[in-house]
């Protein structure tokens, strides 16, 4: 799926907003959150706009296990390999921005259940 010109993560992955990008690759960008909420809280995204982790999945399932690795690899470069990787699908859970991204949280200790 192309990508929206009204998304911002779609603009944050070709360049024209600026973000901390922590790791690239052709069809994955990986940049700090704005407003972290673990010392290591990273969105790790498709360059091309899927609405949620389910749409990803059904669309392109090689792109969801690349995103997936990029956050892997964040958290190991950036951390110490140990971390939680989140999707929120849906308003009503938190999903702010509908461009899938997962949130790479790190660095603290985490309770279950989240929320």
């Amino acid at each position: 799926m192309p990508q929206d010109p009204d998304c911002v993560f779609c603009r944050i992955a070709a360049g024209d907003v600026p973000a901390t990008v922590v790791a690239r690759t052709d069809r994955v960008v990986a940049f700090r959150d704005l407003d972290p909420q673990a010392p290591l809280h990273v969105l790790v995204v498709p360059v091309d706009h899927h609405r949620d982790a389910p749409a990803l999945a059904a669309a392109d399932p090689p792109l969801l296990a690349e995103l997936v690795a990029t956050g892997g690899r964040v958290a190991a470069e950036l951390g110490d390999g140990q971390f939680r990787l989140v999707f929120n699908t849906g308003a009503g859970v938190g999903q702010s921005v509908f461009h899938v991204h997962g949130h790479v949280l790190a660095g603290r200790p985490m309770s279950w259940p989240p929320g």
